[in-house]
């Protein structure tokens, strides 16, 4: 399993294989503390959520459901 990295600010997700900049499933682990309201009939809702780490275990093309062939790439604009 390859760890993807996450985009940044500069850079976005490009599938190798077809070239798609937009359209990916991902599968990520997280662990996560949540503060939970319950109303008075017993309705949750999360009011607070707090990431304590996450990783992404795999990227999907949408397009050609290749996996695990993603890359990063700079945003367009953004320069080397």
């Amino acid at each position: 399993m390859t760890t993807v990295p996450l985009p940044t600010a500069d850079t976005r997700w490009r599938c190798t294989l077809c070239g798609n900049l937009t359209r990916f499933d991902v599968t990520r682990s997280s662990k996560v503390v949540e503060y939970v309201h319950l109303d008075l009939s017993g309705e949750p809702k999360v009011e607070e959520r707090e990431v304590l780490s996450e990783t992404i275990e795999s990227v999907r093309c949408r397009w050609c459901n290749a996996v695990d062939q993603i890359e990063l790439v700079d945003k367009p604009g953004v320069e080397s």
